[in-house]
């Protein structure tokens, strides 16, 4: 937010003198520029440009730097003549221009509807500036151009120093060090090199600050008495900012108290904490500003001086620049002007990707020899910076940017990095020589002489002149040099030399759209010169901004997905902040239980303890303590025990009651109660339960016996939960001992997942505070209704809002409008969303796209508008179930309601507010789990039953396994078509990388064999990407073709059952065998392509397990949704399923549990046993050790298909997408078919 003063906002143009008014050109004299003032009626009334003009502008000269805070337009006096939105640019001088961006990265303003209406434009962010050029964007379709403007703000006092690179200023403190404890530093700089030194301090004992341009960038490197900082040989600065050597003023600010820094640059703020235990900044002697004296001080690191302008330098509230204009004898100041020079640079901005040149001549020297020079800066990977037509005919010289790399049939790599880079070309004799940034060159050898002939082709070519499949540059170049002749641009821009398209001078109009880093959850962005993408890989999240938590938020959800016990990732919070940790999920009992442990799980052995040397132990958990806040906070119930062994030590002082030994809790708060009890209540839970040793105490313990006791009990107070740290303060005595055990931390429920209220009045609606979802929301719920329509939720602003509604009984719509124009999604469903069951509704938005997702219907989704509105404004209430005006409310049930991770408490809101009631009625509303393994409970009128359909289990509740015994000829393969479009629909690159982004999968399965190798399951397409799952040999996985991960080393082929659970989001592959730790791998899958289908596209250990088929059972075969082993049984006539060799359903899980012991003896006894479990087994095999391989391979193909310009909305992949094991499904369509191959 910026505070203007409340003085600043008087008109500055209007007593401006005529010469302060200039224009691209004008109509006639009584249109000229100076006739733009606002109100303006003489002659014509306002400024209006030639017909032919092609680049029009009006241009403000305020005479002196000023405080910029609003502008206003009206179009020309009585006419049919205005500009319906025009950009703003500003500049020092007049020469070197920059584009004002709104606070959410808008260029464009709004003009006038007619010719008399003033409309002004407040800045949301002023600017200090001299100049101010108004370009007109669209204007009256029934008349022309005509334009009236003010300007409003304020007087500017600045303070200025020029250094020219050698020169610095320094500050020299009254006393030999200065320490502070609070530092506030400001500045405001700028310059046309992207390395130097701001500022530098540095001490005795190691402390340091230093604040320097690098890459354009701005580093701040700080040490406050860090030993290992300071012998370190590696410092690593915190950076902010970006494009800083583009000429223009930046300001700079940083705040530090203690440890606590903020580090600003031009409203982008980066908030750190120093390492370290020091809280002051001792700096020796004196600040140096502009560069780092030399010699410097030992461990001085040496950098480049500022070659530049600094404006208004405060150090601590000591203005440094008007003491060194007074020469207060405090400041030192070398070579240092106190005017800043004009800029010598003038950069032009290749505005397209298709149409964008600049065409200059060559006028190539008498010795048939040639040079070309200049710098250019771009984001894109690829485009045409020079062509070159050569004699003898018809060769030519193209030099272009091609994966990031500058290619003259040669390279040089990385130059879409935002920053200039200066290349020279030339030919001399029998050669051409290329070079970048004063590298060593590189030549080309030709076989005779070259001359150019005709124009110079700079940033893109026209048509009718040369075919190039390269795309147009897009970035900008300056010093642009021809046979050492630097090219004057301003002559082009006028027309006096060359030819261009497509082109803005005397500017660099580049935007970095990773500033500020739109990316979520840590994820790296990159960009193009007209979007960003982020890379989510190893952050635990997906989609376009990395916002979608990949993992469960509870124990209780991957029980009702149909996970077992095992260790998982559970991201308490969602898409919030937390992140994801690992727990152990125990699905074993009716609770499901989330256990965290912690370093000190073994009994710990106390001596010699007192109250004044206590024994001190403290407790890390695998978890932050705000995700341990969440997952207790979130948990119906949380407990620990806590066992205590004693002998002769006490818990508590039996004279005053006071406590020898205490815990502390998650906040480190001193608690002495033990379990059993609640808080405030010293007592142990033998107290409680009345059976003490001795009942004159409330503590076993504290009877202080010769003989071991104990006080057990469990914790269960979840405020206090986990315990942090134990202290034992009473073995210090003869005889006296203890010996303690705290357990981990154990919840059971996820209040969130049935959290429900009931609506059953249309005007009744429950109410919360507003949403905080500027950037990005995701709103998930469940509902189940009899009514044909209602709204959700809604939040509304001052003219933006978001809505979630049923419009109609088969259709769901989430809409918003963030300043671009209401946008809006729905999905429809082929049967009534109204019919008394629970569905499942998730809506997203951020600035890349929006989505919608309705039960596992296909997912929807809208791409944003390029350069629009950013920020989501909202300022109501949320309301949730209804609307403000009390129209159209929902009626029915809304359950476990999230937003950005957040839950909704609708039970206790719904306690209070009429016509809304506390939880749902119905069979299917409670967390009871009527229905298991992803079984699906359906309401009846006097019952319930489960839908089964999408579980890999089968019976009345979805619990009984689904088993089939396999021979060596016996296969099962599932062919269906996917409901989904987004793999012929998209052909670019970009879009193959967010797809690849968004690709998911979830397998899941268990198995028993005695057989290595042996091919377990593959999911293959027609485009050659693979997944298989196969026992291999151990130490046999040594060919590189396919992506490769062992997860364990055990033997799996030993008889028994292992349960392997596979899931996969874009680069992210996590396995988990059997109960085992989850092992997570990482994969830049490249895009390869294939050139034959079948089998030889797969990798030679796949091939070999194929050939020996799969002798054993495989059971409760789960992908995605689909569970394509149980649909082998149940559908065995469909066309859709092969079925090759004997099939023969079987109860395998449970047999190989049973008989497992037996299976590790006798070799005769052991092949009768499989015999049994897998059916038909001819021969056994021992196996001295036998891994699991899961080997991904991701093989891409390109298709060209391309997309109606018109088309705004596409349905995309949705992870989730309904697949029914009753195969209603449409006609296979080869390039979008997957095969399950088991």
């Amino acid at each position: 937010m910026f505070c203007f003063p409340d003085n600043c906002n008087g008109p500055l143009a209007s007593a401006l003198p005529h010469s302060s008014f200039q224009s691209s050109s004008q109509s006639s004299a009584g249109y000229s520029a100076f006739y733009a003032k606002l109100n303006r009626r003489d002659e014509a009334g306002g400024w209006s440009p030639m017909v032919t003009d092609q680049d029009p502008w009006l241009q403000v000269d305020l005479r002196e730097q000023m405080e910029v805070t609003a502008v206003a337009t009206q179009g020309r006096y009585d006419s049919s003549d205005w500009v319906s939105s025009y950009l703003l640019l500003y500049s020092d001088t007049g020469r070197i221009w920059k584009q004002y961006r709104h606070e959410d990265g808008l260029e464009r303003f709004d003009g006038n509807v007619n010719s008399e209406t003033v409309v002004q434009n407040k800045l949301s962010h002023p600017v200090k500036t001299r100049f101010l050029r108004f370009v007109p964007l669209d204007w009256n379709p029934s008349g022309w151009m005509g334009l009236r403007v003010e300007v409003f703000g304020c007087s500017y006092k600045s303070y200025v120093a020029d250094f020219d690179g050698r020169s610095s200023l320094l500050y020299r403190f009254n006393q030999k060090s200065m320490s502070t404890v609070k530092d506030v530093i400001s500045l405001r700089f700028k310059s046309h090199q992207a390395e130097g030194v701001l500022l530098h301090g540095e001490g005795q004992r190691g402390d340091y600050i230093t604040l320097e341009l690098h890459r354009g960038r701005l580093d701040l490197y700080l040490n406050l008495d860090d030993s290992r900082s300071r012998f370190s040989s590696r410092r690593v600065p915190v950076t902010v900012g970006s494009l800083l050597d583009d000429q223009h003023w930046h300001s700079a600010q940083i705040e530090r108290f203690n440890r606590q820094v903020n580090l600003t640059v031009d409203a982008h703020t980066q908030h750190f904490q120093t390492k370290g235990e020091g809280q002051s900044l001792e700096v020796d002697y004196e600040l140096s500003f502009g560069g780092i004296p030399l010699p410097g001080k030992p461990g001085t690191f040496l950098r480049k001086n500022f070659h530049g302008c600094i404006e208004n330098l405060y150090y601590n509230g000591i203005n440094i620049i008007d003491l060194a204009k007074r020469r207060k004898p405090q400041i030192h100041s070398g070579n240092v002007t106190f005017s800043c020079s004009p800029p010598q640079l003038v950069a032009c901005t290749f505005l397209s990707s298709t149409s964008s040149f600049l065409s200059l001549p060559s006028a190539a020297p008498a010795t048939g020899e040639f040079t070309v020079r200049f710098q250019f800066r771009t984001w894109n990977p690829d485009g045409l910076l020079l062509s070159v037509q050569l004699n003898p005919s018809p060769q030519k010289l193209e030099l272009q940017i091609s994966n990031s790399w500058l290619h003259l049939t040669l390279h040089s790599a990385g130059v879409n990095d935002g920053l200039w880079h200066a290349v020279s070309l030339a030919s001399r004799s029998l050669q051409i020589t290329l070079s970048v940034d004063g590298e060593p060159s590189s030549d080309v050898e030709l076989w005779e002489p070259v001359e150019s002939r005709g124009s110079l082709y700079f940033g893109g070519c026209p048509p009718t002149e040369c075919h190039i499949q390269a795309p147009a540059f897009q970035g900008c170049m300056q010093l642009i040099s021809i046979n050492n002749h630097l090219v004057n641009l301003s002559h082009v821009q006028q027309g006096l030399l060359g030819n261009y398209n497509e082109l803005q001078f005397d500017t660099c109009n580049m935007k970095d759209r990773c500033l500020p880093n739109l990316c979520e959850h840590g994820a790296r962005c990159s960009q193009t010169w007209s979007s960003f993408s982020c890379d989510c890989s190893g952050t635990g999240y997906s989609g376009a901004t990395c916002h979608n938590s990949i993992h469960e938020s509870s124990c209780e959800a991957y029980k009702l997905s149909g996970s077992s016990s095992g260790f998982y990732f559970i991201d308490p919070d969602g898409s919030g902040p937390l992140g994801p940790t690992q727990v152990y999920c125990n699905m074993t009992e009716k609770k499901v239980w989330t256990v965290l442990s912690h370093n000190n799980s073994a009994p710990v052995k106390v001596q010699n303890s007192s109250p004044q040397r206590p024994h001190v132990m403290k407790f890390s958990y695998n978890a932050s303590a705000d995700q341990l806040r969440a997952i207790v906070t979130g948990a119906e119930q949380c407990q620990q025990e806590v066992v205590y062994n004693c002998r002769k030590s006490r818990l508590f002082n039996t004279k005053d009651g006071s406590p020898l030994s205490w815990w502390l809790d998650r906040q480190g708060d001193k608690r002495s109660y033990w379990g059993g009890f609640l808080p405030g209540v010293q007592q142990c839970s033998c107290s409680l339960e009345e059976n003490c040793m001795d009942m004159n105490y409330f503590c076993n313990c504290d009877a202080d016996a010769d003989a071991w006791t104990n006080d057990t009990g469990i914790l269960s107070y979840k405020d206090h939960l986990p315990v942090s740290q134990i202290v034992i303060g009473d073995t210090n005595r003869t005889g006296s001992q203890a010996v303690y055990h705290v357990g981990s931390l154990r919840c059971y429920g996820d209040k969130s997942i049935w959290n429900a209220a009931s609506f059953y009045q249309e005007s009744s609606y429950l109410y919360f505070p507003t949403l905080q979802a500027e950037l990005a929301s995701d709103i998930s719920f469940y509902f189940k209704t009899s009514s044909p329509s209602g709204v959700f939720l809604e939040n509304q602003g001052l003219k933006d809002f978001i809505r979630v509604e049923l419009s109609s009984p088969t259709v769901v719509t989430f809409s918003f409008d963030v300043g671009n124009g209401p946008a809006v999604l729905s999905v429809k469903s082929h049967l009534p969303l109204n019919d008394r069951q629970w569905h499942y509704v998730r809506a997203e938005r951020n600035v890349k796209e929006a989505s919608l997702q309705v039960d596992q219907l296909p997912l929807r989704l809208l791409q944003a508008p390029a350069d629009g509105h950013l920020r989501l404004r909202l300022s109501s209430q949320l309301f949730v179930g209804g609307t403000a005006s009390q129209q159209r409310g929902f009626l029915g049930c809304i359950r476990s309601l999230m937003v950005n991770g957040m839950t909704f408490d609708l039970e206790e809101r719904a306690k209070m507010t009429p016509g809304v009631s506390s939880g749902c009625p119905g069979y299917c509303s409670g967390s009871s789990n009527l229905c298991h393994n992803r079984g699906r409970c359906i309401e009846k009128s006097n019952g319930y039953i489960c839908d089964c359909s999408q579980s890999a289990y089968g019976g009345a509740t979805c619990n009984q396994e689904v088993s089939v015994s396999f021979d060596r000829d016996s296969s099962v393969t599932y062919t269906f078509q996917e409901p989904f479009s987004v793999m012929q629909n998209r052909s670019s690159q970009a879009s193959s990388a967010f797809a690849e982004s968004r690709a998911r999968e979830d397998m899941a399965f268990s198995f028993v064999t005695s057989q290595r190798p042996a091919m377990l399951l593959t999911i293959s397409t027609f485009t050659q990407q693979y997944i298989t799952t196969i026992l291999a040999r151990n130490g046999k996985n040594g060919y590189k073709s396919p992506d490769v991960f062992n997860p364990t080393p055990k033997n799996l082929a030993d008889g028994r059952l292992h349960r392997i659970r596979i899931h996969r989001v874009g680069k992210n592959l996590y396995v988990q065998v059997s109960n085992e730790h989850l092992c997570g791998y990482t994969r830049a899958f490249s895009p390869l392509t294939c050139a034959s289908a079948g089998m030889d596209s797969f990798g030679e250990e796949v091939v070999k397990a194929a050939s020996k088929g799969f002798v054993g059972c495989l059971s409760s075969v789960q992908f995605n949704h689909v569970a394509p082993l149980k649909a082998a049984l149940t559908n065995r006539g469909s066309s859709l399923i092969t079925i090759r060799g004997p099939l023969v359903q079987s109860n395998c899980g449970a047999l190989a549990e049973s008989t497992s012991h037996v299976l590790q003896g006798k070799t005769q006894t052991q092949a009768s046993d499989l015999a049994v479990i897998a059916g038909v087994v001819t021969a056994v095999v021992f196996i001295a050790v036998c891994a699991l391989a899961v080997i991904s391979r991701l093989l891409y193909q390109q298709r060209r298909a391309k997309r109606s310009s018109g088309m705004k909305e596409e349905h995309r992949h949705s992870t989730y997408t309904d697949y029914r094991t009753e195969l209603h499904l449409h006609n296979s369509v080869r390039d979008n078919v997957k095969e399950y191959y088991i």
